[in-house]
């Protein structure tokens, strides 16, 4: 698979069917055009100067309704009654954060510290925030969500995946997977972050609990199922009875795989079809080859090795592999505290041997086909008109200047949101 295609086209959201995007169609009057675009990312290598990206300089949006129904050059625009002037700025589409953990309380500033002064970070630290979440009430729970989701969409996410995995006991996973449906359809399953405290003597209890009863609450509140595969965690055999169990349930596979050591996580995920697997830093051509071969996406999340000083997973060898790759955040209050998709596209330029063209692409069309999406992530007539003006002239200035809030207005499914 190429690392910068369109992603298996398996959504359950296709877009809408559309006449050409430079064909000079009519629209109605009502729509909104978006002009004076100085380059405007399409994602669609049809368009403009064929590169992946797509780029149109000088461009125009037409949105109708929550849709992209027009792109081309500004000179060429439908009329439209309602017009607003770029400025000579940048538009890209709306970031797509495949992977976070936003359903948690209190936080580990103490961890961090802790860590910033020379301890190394281990998965056993989820077990604070499992004491936090399940003391909260759903009010409290619902308020962190809500104030995650509003930080991340000033910067520019407008579609986002994530996950339960604070709870580990039945009704705390359900809770949380009710809380995250009514913000988003990108709900993930994740009883399985580790074995429960509750459980600590009886981790095949925990798996059966995980596979059984808390499935059947969960499941009908989610589309994905996740298991963490790692030393501390989950082996093997175990994430692949929970994912073959959750698969049964019509729940589709995703697994955090190979963050903190080399491991089976990669190739499970790709002999599962899971949809990504996530982390993927300590890699043996083995997995290298695996991934390029199948439908499963990489999702790097740089956030995480900032975060805790470990090493960076090495973009640059998937990408000339052949592998689709994404980025997203991992926002989660342990290892990778931040909702900033343009903060990681900085890092994974700086630090893990992408391009401003491969980070921008991995973090909008990478991450939709992470989630199997097709209408999201990229800017073409019929896809969903998610849109992002940077306060400068190129996509490339989100790497440029890093650290800088460069996201002027955002609008999703096409009303202005930021």
């Amino acid at each position: 698979m190429n690392s910068m295609n369109s992603g298996p086209d398996t959504t359950n959201n296709p877009p809408a069917t559309a006449a050409p995007a430079t064909a000079n169609n009519a629209v109605a009057a009502t729509a909104t055009a978006i002009t004076n675009i100085a380059s405007l990312v399409t994602n669609d290598p049809s368009l403009g100067d064929g590169s992946p990206l797509g780029l149109i300089q000088d461009a125009a949006v037409v949105i109708d309704g929550d849709r992209v129904v027009w792109i081309g050059e500004t000179s060429k625009a439908p009329a439209t009654d309602n017009r607003f002037d770029a400025g000579g700025r940048a538009v890209v589409p709306g970031f797509v954060d495949s992977h976070s953990h936003l359903v948690f309380a209190g936080d580990r500033t103490a961890e961090f510290n802790a860590r910033m002064s020379g301890q190394p970070y281990a998965a056993g630290g989820i077990r604070t925030t499992v004491a936090a979440t399940r003391a909260a009430t759903d009010e409290e729970l619902e308020a962190n969500v809500t104030r995650y989701l509003r930080e991340a969409l000033r910067q520019g996410t407008t579609t986002f995946e994530t996950k339960s995995g604070y709870g580990l006991t039945v009704e705390d996973e359900a809770r949380a997977l009710r809380i995250a449906a009514r913000h988003t359809d990108e709900v993930t399953y994740l009883g399985a972050h580790i074995v429960s405290p509750d459980h600590a003597d009886d981790p095949a209890g925990y798996v059966d609990l995980v596979t059984g009863e808390m499935l059947d609450a969960c499941a009908p509140h989610a589309r994905w199922i996740d298991v963490f595969c790692e030393k501390g965690a989950f082996d093997g055999d175990q994430a692949r009875e929970i994912l073959t169990a959750g698969k049964a349930r019509g729940l589709h596979p995703r697994i955090h795989a190979n963050q903190l050591s080399h491991g089976p996580g990669v190739r499970l995920a790709v002999e599962l079809d899971a949809a990504s697997a996530d982390h993927c830093t300590h890699l043996t051509q083995a997995d290298v080859d695996a991934l390029a071969s199948g439908n499963t996406v990489a999702t790097l999340l740089p956030g995480a090795e900032f975060s805790t000083r470990a090493e960076w997973p090495d973009a640059r060898r998937l990408l000339d592999a052949g592998v689709t790759v994404a980025l997203s955040t991992d926002c989660n209050p342990g290892s990778s505290f931040t909702s900033s998709v343009p903060f990681c596209v900085a890092l994974a330029v700086r630090d893990m041997g992408m391009t401003p063209d491969e980070a921008l692409w991995s973090a909008t069309a990478g991450g939709a086909a992470a989630l199997r999406r097709t209408d999201v992530g990229r800017l073409t007539p019929g896809a969903r008109a998610d849109l992002v003006l940077l306060d400068a002239p190129s996509h490339v200035h989100l790497a440029y200047r890093p650290g800088v809030p460069l996201v002027a207005a955002v609008w999703r499914r096409g009303e202005r949101v930021v």
